[in-house]
Order: C-alpha cells, then structure tokens, then sequence
C-alpha cells in the first residue's frame, strides 16, 4: 500500500470510528450470554425440526428442504465458531471456547483452534495478496457456465468429497503425531456418534444420513455464496468500508443462506468483537449517521451473483480454481 492510500485508510477509520461514541462503542461490545445461546438452540432446533419433519413426512420435497435448511444451520455453527474465535460469543473465555467446539465446531469437522490464527490473519490483511481468503475471490467475475460447473460440483458432493478429504487429513489423518489433530478427531468423533445416538433413540438412526449428505452438497454451496458476497468485487480492497461487503438479507435468506447475522460483514470488519447479535445495531447507528452512504452495502444475494457471473463466455475452455481446498480450510468466514 502506497503512503497515500495508507493516509487515506486512516482518515477512513477516523471518519466512521468519530461515528461511535465512546458509550456507544461499550453498549456494541456488551455481551448477553444467553443471546448467543439462544443463537445455538435456534441452529440446533431447527436442524431437529428437520428431522421430525422427514421422519413425518418423508417425501422428496420434505427431504430437498430438510437439505438445505440443514446444510445453512452448518454455516450457521460455523459463524459461530468464528465469533468463538473472536472469542465474542460467551463472557468466560474457557466457556467460549469449550462451547464453540463442541457445540458448534466438532459436529462440522471443525475446530476452533488452528482456525482461530488462521482466520485474524485474513482480518489483519483483507484483501491483500498476503490475506489467507484471497483465493476465494480472487477469480470473479467469472462466467455463467463456470458457476455453474461449481454449483453442480457443491450439490452432486464432488466438493464435499474435497471437503471431507482434507478434514481428515487435518484430524484422523494426523491424530497420531499430533496433539491438537488427536483432540479435534475425537471431538468430531464424539459428537457425531452422539448425534446418531440420539437420532438411533428415537428408532431412526437413518436420519443421520440428511447430516452427511447436507454437509457434502447444500453446506458447501451456501458457504460458497457467502464468500463471494463478503468480499467478491468489492470496489476497494485497500479501504475498510470498500473491502467487505453486508447485504441486507430477505428473511428466506437469512433462513437459507445467512445465519446467524453472518450478512453484517462490514460491520465485522470494523469492530470484530462486536457479538453477532448486536451487529444490527451497529449497522443501524452507522447508517444513522452517514457513514454508509458510499459503503459496500447491498440488498439481497441475487444482484451479488449476478455480478460474480458477469464475465462473458467466448467458447474458450475457462480456467478454474480449485478453490475447494481454502474452503476446507476457513469453512467459510
């Protein structure tokens, strides 16, 4: 970055710190424990009424829904997770973190430690060549038929397999030699076997099945669109209210594509501790008071989109990246 721009940068952050007052910032950074709570049974609830409703009523229409209803609570976990990692989601540190894997991160294939480094790193360098994400939006715009190459791959599995591969080789895979792997297999292990118990206790362990496949297709395509949405052609990589971008989501999006206010991304960016409840607020106070009359806010994912697929196809054989491996990686935040 060029001294001018970093000057610029900086009378940015000024510009919408000066926003928020003192008192403001404090009552932003408030936790409400029982709110984040709240967040996990929600998740947690409605992936259960899923299975109730297969279990009822199992047709194709109650099995595609229960899909991807499910598959966006896994995004879901993994916000939460991130705002683990951020240690934002419950006042005692300890709590946070044990609740954040076990509740949210093992039952993914996640864990909260190796992703906690991994994921301040793309805050300190968003949109930088040294930012760990960058290959996730990197390509765009890209052409209709790459996406939807891509959008097949997520919801025939092919990216899921690409996914579990490298979950493995993260955990089992290196469980041996490795404390931290050794741990996170077992949390991954436990909680999965505890899912099918419970689903076995009520005579139908075979709705295990609607968490595997979920998380093999409809997970990897919401995570898919909600990386593109955060930080994909955005008009400013080197200013903080130009390199992330929120969208105002519908409330079927919310359900389906951003759990968890997932959507206040800028907002994130600018305070990252703030807890995801109270991101709403935020972006209302900075609303309020101008300072997102030129930021990178968006209503709804469909305009997003249609932008990543702008590029003209002229026949030639695209070339894509395969950037299911950063996926696996950051499970998407």
């Amino acid at each position: 970055m060029t001294e001018s721009a970093a000057t610029a940068d900086e009378q940015l952050t000024a510009n919408w710190r000066a926003a928020l007052s003192r008192a403001d910032v404090e009552q932003l950074l408030e936790f409400h424990d029982l709110r984040s709570w709240g967040s996990i049974a929600l998740n947690w609830g409605l992936v259960f009424a899923c299975f109730a409703l297969v279990a009822y009523w199992p047709t194709p229409f109650t099995i595609l829904a229960a899909l991807f209803v499910i598959g966006a609570r896994q995004l879901g976990f993994a916000v939460l997770m991130h705002e683990a990692s951020h240690r934002s989601l419950l006042r005692d540190r300890g709590w946070n973190d044990r609740v954040g894997n076990w509740l949210c991160a093992y039952p993914i294939w996640s864990d909260l430690r190796p992703y906690r480094p991994y994921h301040l790193k793309h805050h300190a360098r968003t949109g930088s060549a040294q930012d760990p994400d960058i290959g996730l939006v990197k390509p765009f715009p890209i052409t209709r038929s790459s996406f939807r190459r891509k959008l097949w791959r997520d919801l025939s599995g092919q990216t899921g397999l690409k996914f579990a591969r490298g979950a493995w080789q993260r955990t089992f895979g290196c469980m041996r030699k490795d404390p931290v792997a050794r741990k996170a297999a077992f949390g991954v292990a436990i909680t999965n076997l505890g899912l099918l118990a419970i689903l076995g206790s009520f005579g139908l362990p075979e709705l295990y099945l609607l968490w595997v496949a979920a998380w093999l297709t409809t997970h990897t395509l919401v995570t898919r669109i909600r990386s593109i949405a955060e930080h994909a052609l955005t008009p400013d990589l080197h200013h903080p209210l130009g390199n992330t971008r929120t969208v105002l989501a519908r409330p079927w999006e919310r359900l389906l594509i951003a759990p968890n206010r997932v959507n206040y991304h800028l907002e994130h960016h600018l305070l990252m501790t703030v807890p995801h409840y109270q991101l709403p607020r935020m972006h209302r106070l900075l609303g309020e008071r101008g300072v997102l009359d030129d930021a990178c806010v968006e209503h709804g994912y469909l305009g997003i989109l249609k932008r990543a697929t702008s590029r003209r196809d002229r026949g030639a054989p695209s070339i894509e990246t395969d950037e299911a491996r950063d996926l696996s990686q950051v499970n998407g935040l």
